[in-house]
């Protein structure tokens, strides 16, 4: 494969990625959640204030919802606010860009691994077309931008054993990923050390000079983050939140039980194997290993705003043609044609990707393994080149058509019946079956409210899912002035559970039986807030026709 052919078939899958990851990006998924509002409404803060909503002036983390989120997304996400103003398509054009992108880099990063044009341009095309990546490439979830990262940090770290001075830029980007998202400071420290280790001798070979320049640029630009983490209480406590065993009570209490059981009747087996520690380790085994269940891989995924309906995260085909990529990959007969250290970075890549999840809760989880890219895709790729080379040799004839022809169309059709299935249940359906998952409805609602404002002394609004985190979709929609916020933002916690106010606007449950004898109060809430027959001012529908949101008067009923 010639350079011009190879050029414009790149040009050709970059085309198909940017397609497949900007259009209707804005209404595809039918809204933005409660962390794509509060990224954007902070990067419209930082964008008019230099401060996020609670006035801490360029944060490092954005407290958020007291979730602590790293904030470099929300400054990535400044220039499409300032360009397109607040909005969904501008909160998720940082993402849509960097994935599109991360296919880029894809592409060079397997070329510079295995010296294969035809495996570099399937792996991204694969990536290209890759339902896990297009679902979190439309989103404004800072976990996309992470993988782009660690692919640049691999991609430079190889290109610098032959050009030294790329070791830098490596460790740049390094540092940069544990500025996006939370998972990428457990990930990318393991690929640093796991490029490190396979490549120890080539890096001995390098320029000191570069080396330590590398390593004294990647702690430098680490230590803002070091510093807040170390001295911010809040950080810390939601990072524990996430593990599996955050709830000690509830987690070791069938531990207990066994260890009472073990004393009375004198078992000292037991007492070794039922203490907390065995618990901890077998939850992070289980945790690690529910990464591999094929169910989710192929068919569910997990909660419904992490992959298309009908869908898992991988195409269905692509399980046995990654199954023979693995095999392929690890017993070629011309291994020699590869590089060791290659196939070696891959396989590591692929079983360090589950490790920051592995302790969590709610796992399987898609956004904090989706560092599992793009080695799924290079197996795939691997896998479907090693399927061709073998049926070449195919030679069975029946008649005058050749068997290997009709093995050839009935791979592609079933590859394009899948991937057109994936297309329609992602871009057509998912509003319709989804929206109630992407908290649709306040884009809508907001305006409404807006109309009639001037009619009451105050607004309350609920709080109850799956309008969760109201106030925040309140202050992006209304684009409310992050001045006048900051000045109570200090005062309230951006934490789960908390009520908020702001000019006329209450958020919170609504107690209909109390409520209901308030007079110049509006009432925004969901349908079980209120009576089944009640007179709404405005309903707000689902696109199946259910009601989502009710805007009522009190005095109308």
């Amino acid at each position: 494969m010639n350079n011009k052919v190879t050029k414009y078939l790149l040009i050709g899958i970059i085309l198909i990625a940017s397609f497949l990851r900007l259009s209707l990006l804005g209404d595809v998924p039918i809204s933005p959640d409660w962390d794509e509002v509060a990224l954007g409404y902070d990067a419209y803060s930082i964008m008019q204030t230099g401060r996020d909503e609670f006035g801490n002036f360029l944060p490092v983390v954005l407290r958020s919802f007291d979730d602590y989120k790293p904030a470099l997304y929300a400054y990535l996400a400044i220039p499409s606010v300032k360009i397109f103003g607040l909005n969904a398509f501008a909160t998720r054009l940082p993402s849509a860009i960097f994935g599109i992108l991360t296919v880029l880099a894809t592409y060079f990063l397997v070329k510079e691994l295995f010296k294969r044009r035809d495996l570099a341009l399937l792996s991204s095309f694969m990536l290209a077309i890759s339902p896990w990546h297009i679902q979190f490439s439309r989103i404004a979830f800072e976990t996309n931008v992470g993988l782009a990262f660690n692919i640049f940090v691999a991609l430079f770290f190889i290109k610098g054993l032959k050009r030294p001075w790329l070791l830098s830029l490596s460790t740049v980007c390094a540092a940069l990923s544990i500025y996006v998202y939370q998972s990428e400071k457990v990930f990318t420290p393991l690929l640093m050390l796991v490029l490190s280790v396979i490549y120890f001798k080539d890096l001995l070979k390098a320029s000191r000079t570069h080396l330590i320049a590398a390593l004294a640029i990647g702690i430098i630009a680490i230590i803002p983050m070091v510093v807040y983490v170390t001295t911010n209480s809040g950080a810390l406590l939601r990072a524990q939140a996430t593990l599996a065993f955050s709830d000690k009570t509830t987690f070791l209490k069938e531990n207990i039980t066994r260890l009472e059981y073990d004393r009375e009747t004198g078992n000292s087996l037991g007492k070794i194997f039922d203490n907390r520690r065995i618990l901890y380790i077998k939850t992070g085994i289980s945790g690690y290993i529910s990464h591999f269940d094929l169910n989710w891989l192929f068919l569910t995924g997990d909660i419904n705003r992490h992959h298309a309906p009908g869908m898992g995260l991988l195409y269905i085909w692509e399980l046995p043609v990654i199954l023979f990529g693995i095999y392929s990959l690890l017993f070629y007969r011309k291994r020699e044609i590869y590089e060791k250290k290659s196939v070696i970075l891959i396989f590591a890549w692929f079983l360090i990707a589950p490790i920051p999840a592995a302790f969590t809760s709610g796992v399987p989880h898609a956004v904090r393994t989706i560092n599992f890219l793009p080695t799924y895709q290079i197996f795939s790729a691997f896998g479907l080149l090693s399927l061709i080379t073998y049926l070449k040799k195919y030679k069975l004839i029946i008649g005058s058509i050749k068997v290997r022809d009709l093995m050839y169309v009935a791979i592609i059709a079933i590859m394009m019946f899948n991937s057109l299935y994936y297309l329609d249940k992602y871009f057509i359906q998912q509003n319709y079956f989804y929206a109630y998952d992407w908290q649709y409805g306040y884009e809508k609602a907001i305006p409404e409210v807006t109309n009639i404002k001037d009619q009451y002394k105050r607004i309350v609004v609920t709080d109850k899912q799956p309008l969760d985190k109201s106030y925040m979709f309140f202050l992006y929609y209304l684009k409310y002035s992050p001045v006048e916020f900051q000045k109570i933002g200090k005062l309230s916690s951006g934490g789960f559970g908390k009520d908020h106010m702001f000019d006329k606007y209450q958020f919170r449950l609504i107690n209909w039986d109390e409520d209901k004898n308030t007079r110049d109060i509006l009432f925004v809430g969901v349908p079980s807030e209120f009576p089944k027959n009640i007179k709404s001012k405005k309903t707000i529908y689902y696109p199946d026709g259910s009601p989502a949101i009710l805007i009522v008067d009190p005095e109308d009923n």
